[in-house]
């Protein structure tokens, strides 16, 4: 392999022809916080796992039970615990009881429109 193709090439300005625009305050206000982006990177992470996306699914127009969960997506009642404690610590679902019946339901509109959306996006292909 020719040596110079190796060879990492540092962009400069020079390099580049469109036209470069001032960043406003305005914009730098509005800049995406490492806080955010990390937020913004543990919601892919959690719908990064088919077992938490089939949850999100049954979720998606009622509310359910560990039990029925784990029986819809044919898992023991530990595991799906387990992803629902992770779902719940990012405020993707949330809980109710009643009685010993703990019921999980998705925290807000927000995850079903990002849930639906992804599903429209999908059929595009």
């Amino acid at each position: 392999m020719d040596k110079g193709l190796l060879e990492a090439r540092k962009v400069t300005d020079d390099d580049c022809s469109c036209e470069h625009t001032a960043i406003t305050q305005a914009e730098r206000e509005s800049e995406l916080t490492d806080e955010q982006a990390t937020g913004i990177v543990e919601i892919f992470k959690a719908l990064g796992d088919p077992t938490r996306v089939k949850i999100i699914y049954f979720l998606l127009n009622k509310e359910l039970c560990v039990h029925d969960l784990g029986m819809r997506i044919g898992m023991e009642q530990s595991a799906v615990s387990h992803q629902l404690r992770y779902l719940r610590d990012l405020h993707i679902v949330k809980r109710r009881k009643e009685g010993k019946t703990v019921y999980y339901s998705l925290d807000d509109e927000h995850i079903e429109q990002i849930f639906v959306q992804t599903m429209v996006h999908l059929g595009h292909k």
